[in-house]
C-alpha cells in the first residue's frame, strides 16, 4: 500500500496568518456607531469566520442602513487601511509558509475577506507563498460551506482530501471538515471546542514541514 502524502495545505487567513481581527472589530464597531448603533466585542466574534455578506445581514439588524455590498465595502476599505500602516503576523505562519515553500508543497489561502484584501496580504509575504488565492467573493457560498476549500484544493490541482486545511474558527474549521481536508485548528481570538473531527494545536510557531507531514500521514493511516 502507498503511503498517504500530504500535497498541499490550505489556508485561513484572518486570525490565521495574519491578526486582524482587532482590525475588523474596530471597523465593525466604527460602522454600527456612525449609524447610532452599538456593537461589541461578544457581536465581533460571533461573526468571526463567516462569509462576508451573511455578516452584512447582522449589521443590517443593528441599524446600518447601507446594502450588503456597501458593508462589505466599507469594512474592507477600513481594515486594509489600518493593514496598510502594519501587517500583524500570528506567530509560526509566515515560517511555515516559508518551509512548505522550500518543499515544494504548495499552498492555497481561502479566506472569507475580499480577494482584493487578500492579495494585499499575499503581497506583503516577501516570497510566493500562495499557488492560489479564494476570496468570499470568489465563491457562492462561504464557510461554513465546504465550496471555498475544495475550490482552494482544485486550483491547485488537488483533491481536499489530499491537503491540509488550518483554521482559527469554529465556521472555518465547519468549512475544512466538510471539505474533506486533514483539518487544524489553531485559536486565536476563539476558543476552539475539543472534537474528533479536527486536531487542536495551541499555535504554529516552531512547527514544521515534517509535523505536518507526520500529522496528515496519521490521520489518513487512521482513516485507512
Amino acid at each position: 500500500m502507498t503511503e498517504p502524502k500530504l500535497a498541499g495545505v490550505l489556508w485561513d487567513m484572518d486570525g490565521t496568518i495574519v491578526d486582524t481581527e482587532p482590525y475588523w472589530m474596530r471597523a465593525e464597531e466604527e460602522l454600527v456607531a456612525s449609524f447610532g448603533g452599538r456593537w461589541t466585542r461578544a457581536d465581533s466574534l460571533a461573526v468571526v469566520g463567516a462569509d462576508l455578506w451573511v455578516s452584512a445581514r447582522i449589521f443590517q439588524t443593528h441599524g446600518v442602513d447601507l446594502a450588503a455590498d456597501e458593508i462589505v465595502t466599507r469594512l474592507t476599505d477600513r481594515v486594509l487601511e489600518q493593514a496598510s500602516v502594519e501587517v500583524p503576523w500570528r506567530p509560526g505562519a509566515r515560517e511555515l509558509l516559508q518551509g512548505l515553500n522550500d518543499a515544494g508543497i504548495p499552498c492555497a489561502l481561502v479566506t472569507m475577506s475580499l480577494h482584493r484584501m487578500a492579495a494585499q496580504v499575499v503581497a506583503a509575504m516577501g516570497f510566493d507563498a500562495f499557488a492560489a488565492v479564494v476570496g468570499g467573493d470568489d465563491v457562492t457560498k462561504g464557510k461554513p460551506d465546504a465550496e471555498p476549500y475544495r475550490h482552494g484544493a482544485s486550483l491547485l490541482g488537488l483533491d481536499a482530501a489530499a491537503c491540509i486545511a488550518i483554521e482559527d474558527s469554529t465556521t472555518g474549521l465547519a468549512a475544512a471538515v466538510a471539505s474533506g481536508a486533514v483539518s487544524i485548528g489553531v485559536p486565536a481570538h476563539l476558543d476552539l471546542p475539543l472534537s474528533s473531527d479536527y486536531t487542536l494545536w495551541p499555535t504554529l510557531e516552531g512547527r514544521t514541514v515534517a509535523d505536518l507531514r507526520e500529522h496528515f500521514l496519521t490521520e489518513r493511516q487512521d482513516v485507512a
